[in-house]
């Protein structure tokens, strides 16, 4: 009995909340993002993802586990693709660069929101809870600029580079997105390696100071 007290004791309990807090903050920041381009993908007529249930903000039919961890642990990551079959648009590739947008502008949005509610919390009493929720709140403005920063780089398969891609022609249009699944072989080799972190990180801070001193001051 005495040894379960010592380790129930020993728990950091603060560290347990942070890991919490900022799984939650993942959670919503890759769900809203995947939900939104399948939202776009069906209003323009591409049932594919309503019909594989993803037009859902279950965060379990849209975590990849490897993506999630390095968003926890970096502060950018991804989620599984939104199936998307741009058959479906009378404009494929306009089709395809508005449900590439729409993942990371659905960040943007959300990381304006989150600080707007900052900044109604402004002279509201210091508790337990409403300072967990004014960092929770910062926190999900972060990886919201994050996940949406990151996304705009232009390589495969990272929204950024579908919209890229939608303003070539045709033939380099299909030519590239042959190698589409290749990208990511990239991506996880610059993860792992750091490369290009500390610049993205820069960028997450410009546009987060920038956002703060519009918003919340």
């Amino acid at each position: 009995m005495g040894s379960f007290q010592d380790l129930w004791s020993s728990i950091r309990w603060d560290l347990a909340l942070e890991l919490l807090t900022r799984l939650l903050a993942v959670f919503i920041c890759l769900t809203v993002h995947e939900t939104c381009h399948g939202l776009v993908a069906y209003a323009l007529g591409d049932p594919t993802a309503k019909r594989m249930h993803r037009l859902s903000f279950n965060p379990l039919r849209h975590i990849d586990w490897f993506g999630l961890l390095a968003m926890i642990v970096a502060g950018f990551g991804w989620a599984k693709p939104v199936p998307v079959d741009s058959r479906y648009f009378k404009k494929p590739k306009q089709g395809m660069a508005l449900c590439a947008l729409a993942g990371p502008v659905s960040n943007f949005l959300l990381a304006v929101l989150a600080l707007f509610c900052v900044r109604l919390m402004s002279g509201v009493t210091a508790t337990s809870f409403t300072v967990w929720l004014f960092n929770f709140l910062i926190l999900l403005a972060i990886l919201n600029l994050g996940l949406g920063l990151f996304n705009l780089i232009p390589i495969p398969p990272l929204d950024g580079s579908k919209v890229l891609f939608s303003v070539l022609p045709d033939h380099a249009y299909a030519q590239l997105m042959r190698y589409e699944k290749y990208g990511m072989l990239v991506i996880l080799a610059l993860v792992v390696l750091g490369i290009g972190g500390s610049f993205l990180n820069d960028a997450i801070l410009w546009v987060f100071q920038g956002l703060w001193n519009l918003i919340v001051l």
